[in-house]
C-alpha cells in the first residue's frame, strides 16, 4: 500500500524534491532513453502527488489547476518505479491525482498528454482520446480528456 501525500512546491522537503527528480530521471531519461529537459520551471506552479512505500518514492504525478498547463486541470509527469508497476501503483497514483484535482481545484474535467502506448491504461481511468497523435521529445503522445 502506498502512502499518498499532496504538496505544493514550497511544502516539499529537500528529500522529497530530490526523490521526485531522481524518479523522473530514472524512468523518463534513463529507462525510456529520452534526452529532454525535465526540469522545466513548472514544478513551482504544480501540486505534487507523491506515493511512498516506506522511505522509497514508488509513484509520482504533478497536477495543475485550469490554465496552469492546459485550459483544463491537468495531470502530468505520471511515473511509477519499474518494480512497483506489478502492484498496479499506476492506478493508485492516478486515482489519488484525480481525487486531488477534485479536492484542490474542484474540477472533474482533466486533460493529459499521454504516451500513446498507455492509452488503454488511461481509458480504464475514464480518459478518452482527443485529437491526433503527435511526437513529444521523440515519443508518440495523444491528448486525452476525462470529464
Amino acid at each position: 500500500m502506498l502512502e499518498i501525500t499532496v504538496k505544493d512546491y514550497e511544502q516539499l522537503t529537500k528529500k522529497e524534491l530530490y526523490d521526485l527528480l531522481q524518479l523522473r530521471s530514472e524512468v523518463f531519461v534513463v529507462e525510456q532513453d529520452c534526452v529532454y529537459q525535465d526540469i522545466d520551471g513548472k514544478d513551482q506552479k504544480a501540486l505534487h502527488v507523491l506515493g511512498y512505500r516506506g522511505s522509497k518514492l514508488a509513484a509520482y504525478t504533478r497536477i495543475f489547476e485550469p490554465g496552469g498547463y492546459f485550459d483544463e486541470a491537468s495531470i502530468g509527469r505520471v511515473v511509477v518505479r519499474s518494480h512497483e508497476r506489478k502492484f498496479k501503483n499506476g492506478y493508485t497514483i492516478m486515482n489519488a491525482s484525480i481525487k486531488a484535482v477534485k479536492d484542490h481545484y474542484n474540477q472533474t474535467k482533466i486533460r493529459i498528454s499521454a504516451q500513446t502506448y498507455l492509452k488503454s491504461f488511461y481509458n480504464n481511468l475514464g480518459f478518452i482520446e482527443v485529437g491526433e497523435e503527435y511526437l513529444e521529445d521523440g515519443i508518440p503522445h495523444v491528448n486525452m480528456i476525462k470529464s
